[in-house]
Parts: structure tokens; sequence; C-alpha cells
């Protein structure tokens, strides 16, 4: 297509370490499956071409709701110029009710719900389908929302490390019954374009800073409006100076795994929260539905900026 010629040839002048990096996968035993069924996908290697599907994919955009990420096809859908109607982008996933996944030219958006264990199993079946479809030179990106710690809400987060609950930078995976850390540094690369990008913009405040990542959202967070809580406002505002210290800007539910598996598979990865209140100041999300719509906007203009740059359809 013009739009893959248009990459090949921006990639092939400005962009040369990032040829043919290979998505890998750490399992021996794929290989000698004579089938493997993406099941939360509803998509097979027997019965769907991935080559022919998804080979032309260079982007990947993942988030928690299935509505914001079909918003997100719209838009960058009208953001590249993509011919055709946005409204006939269908669902590929529609076999399921676990996931959505829109594909729009170049880019993959697909959510992934809340929390570890849900975003977790999507990042297996799509690395695997990114391996199947012999995807090259994939960077994928995080969209979300998230509680910002000393920061103002609307303002835009580039991850730099996603940190445990203790504000260490890896993700424990138990194991057969052992528990097995991985590293969740993201790349630099991409981080610090993104905030190249956001400088350029000049739309909404954008920091870089390291991302809390809770199992979670209302006791692992340390709020006070669960239907169980078990410390005071002070021990509260202690854990979140403690992690301000720590260098930790923002917190969410997803970015740990999220970074970790990347890592672990040679995928170029960020991830790009807004956040929504500053969790010294409250527990609750106050702002109005319209406000928290344009918030929600954010990471995802900053993201197709960045694509279009790749692309090289901004100079």
């Amino acid at each position: 297509t013009a739009m893959a010629l248009i990459l090949l040839n921006h990639l092939g002048k400005d962009h040369k370490d990032y040829i043919k990096q290979q998505v890998h996968v750490k399992n021996p035993y794929l290989d000698t499956m004579e089938e493997d069924i993406l099941y939360h996908f509803s998509l097979s290697t027997k019965t769907h071409n991935l080559p022919e599907m998804f080979g032309d994919i260079k982007f990947v955009c993942v988030g928690g709701s299935a509505n914001r990420m079909k918003a997100f096809a719209h838009f960058i859908h009208q953001d590249l110029n993509i011919p055709g109607n946005p409204d006939d982008i269908r669902d590929i996933c529609e076999g399921t009710d676990r996931y959505s996944m829109y594909k729009v030219g170049p880019v993959l958006s697909i959510s992934h719900g809340m929390g570890v264990p849900s975003i977790s199993i999507m990042l297996h079946e799509l690395i695997k389908l990114l391996h199947h479809a012999r995807c090259q030179d994939v960077v994928l990106f995080r969209l979300g929302t998230s509680g910002g710690v000393g920061l103002n809400p609307g303002t835009v987060v580039i991850t730099d490390k996603a940190v445990d609950y203790s504000f260490c930078p890896q993700f424990e995976q138990v194991v057969l019954g052992k528990v097995i850390t991985r590293s969740t540094e993201l790349d630099e690369e991409v981080a610090s374009e993104l905030l190249q990008y956001a400088s350029e913009l000049q739309s909404f405040p954008t920091v870089i800073g390291k991302t809390m990542c809770t199992h979670d959202f209302y006791e692992g967070q340390g709020r006070l409006d669960g239907a169980l809580c078990s410390f005071s406002h002070e021990e509260k505002l202690e854990y979140l100076r403690k992690a301000y210290e720590a260098g930790v800007r923002n917190i969410e539910m997803e970015s740990t795994v999220f970074a970790a598996m990347c890592r672990v598979c040679g995928l170029k990865a960020a991830v790009v929260c807004v956040t929504l209140l500053n969790r010294f100041e409250g527990d609750q999300i106050t702002s109005s539905h319209e406000v928290l719509v344009e918030y929600q906007q954010r990471p995802q203009i900053l993201v197709a900026y960045f694509i279009k740059k790749r692309l090289g359809l901004i100079p």
C-alpha cells in the first residue's frame, strides 16, 4: 500500500536502526504446534492468514476501555488521512467479548481491560499474533488514565520506568510456584521522542517520570473511599510522599507487566497516561464528563503525532 511504501522509505532513510527488528516469542513449544489458537482474540493460525491480515502493522496502541480504543481507531483514521469511511472499521475480535481490536493502516488499536491479569493475557496473544504475522519494527504504546502524584489533573506522564508498590523497577510473576522477577525499564529513545513531540505540540503539560503499578484501585493505591480501609489519612499521605520522593509521578494498574513483557520480547514500548486528579488532594474523580473526555484524548494526540512523525507525514 501507499502507506507502507511511505513508511519503508522513511525508515530506510532516517531510522535504519529500526529495520528488521523482529518480534521474539520466548517459548520453544510454539514452533511444535500445528495450530495456535489465540482464544481471547477469536483468531487462529489455521483459520486466519495472520501475515496477510497484520503483516504491515508498525504501531500497536493499547488501552483499558473498548470504547476508548474504538474512538482512537476513528481518530487515527482521520489523522492519517486513511481512505474510506471510519464507520466501516470493524472489531476484529467481534467473535469474543473479552477484547476489542481495530486495524487502521499500519496501526492496531486494542483494548486490554483493567489490571495486570487482563492486560497480561492480551499481551501474550498480541505478541504471538505479531510473531505469527512476521511483523517487524513494531512500537507498542499503552494509552491510559492514571492518578497523579503531585501533578495537576490533565498532565500527561511519559513513563521512564514502571515500578511496583515498593518503587522498584520490576515485575514479579509467579511461575510453577516460584517468583520470577523481570525488569520494567522502557525504551529511552521512544520516551525522549515523545517528550520532544509534546514540546512541539505545546497543547498540554507533559512530564517524564516513574509510574507506579498496583494490583488494585482502592487499597492498593492508598484510597480512603473503598469498601475496606485499614489506614489513616496521614498514613496515606506519607506513602504518597515516599512515592513522590522516589520519582513516581502517577499511579495505574498495568504498566509493570506491559513493560516487562515488551522488554523480554524485544519490543520497543512506551506508557503514556493522563492524570485525572492529584492524589495528594483527594481520591475521587470529580471532573465533569466533558473534561475527562478531553483529558483522555491527550495521550492519543501525542502518540498520533509520534506515528505521523515516524511515517514522515510531518516534517
